[in-house]
């Protein structure tokens, strides 16, 4: 059987892990016991439980190589594409995501407008209305999905990454109440929104991404 370590012990080796949280040795102490009454139990290491959890470790591990690969195969194939190029300087967007939004979305500048290609998405607002009722609006999710899904992980990636108006957006957007997990999931919605902006501004003006430029076109201002 695998020997537990001691509070104390594992207070001293998280303390610098924490950063500087207010009353962290009371945070540390309810992980820890959190910890003993569930995963820090003791576990015999031949036991069913330990080689589950190595065969769910060795597939992650598979996947991780995987994706890796079509990563590696991606920029072999895609690095001279000067779209491929301008996607990759968005923060968030790396080679499967910028090999993703051009397999699905194609050639951007067919879209005149990013309102178009945000209908694309499925990222435009659609109202439900009945009779004299009228609804919320709340985007319509009827475009292509994957795409979606895409944007979604690269504005989550993005908010992740320091100096860029993506992050700036969401700090602003969540700063009424950062633990509000409705505001935060819209927090999320508007910057994957923004995500797909980026995108068709930075193709359609052959421009790279640069943090809090604002692009003018014959349309309006185009936030990059």
């Amino acid at each position: 059987m695998i020997s537990p370590m001691k509070q104390e012990d594992f207070i001293a080796d998280a303390w610098s892990v924490v950063g500087r949280k207010v009353s962290k040795e009371r945070l540390l102490s309810d992980i820890y016991a959190t910890a003993a009454s569930s995963v820090g139990l003791p576990v015999n290491p031949e036991s069913d439980a330990i080689r589950m959890f190595r065969l769910v470790l060795a597939e992650g591990r598979s996947l991780i190589q995987q994706r890796d690969e079509i990563e590696a195969r991606s920029v072999e194939l895609l690095s001279d594409l000067p779209d491929y190029k301008l996607l990759t300087t968005i923060p968030g967007i790396g080679p499967i995501n910028a090999m993703t939004i051009l397999a699905e979305a194609g050639d951007l500048h067919r879209f005149p407008h990013h309102r178009q290609f945000l209908k694309f998405c499925g990222m435009d607002l659609a109202t439900v209305q009945s009779g004299m009722f009228r609804g919320r609006s709340r985007i319509s999710k009827y475009g292509n999905a994957r795409l979606r899904r895409t944007l979604w992980l690269a504005g989550q990636t993005a908010v992740l990454k320091r100096t860029n108006s993506f992050r700036d957006k969401f700090e602003r957007y969540i700063c009424k109440d950062r633990h509000n997990a409705h505001l935060r999931r819209k927090a999320y919605t508007a910057i994957a929104a923004k995500m797909a902006r980026t995108a068709h501004a930075v193709i359609k003006h052959v421009e790279p991404y640069r943090p809090f430029f604002e692009g003018v076109s014959s349309g309006g201002n185009t936030s990059f």
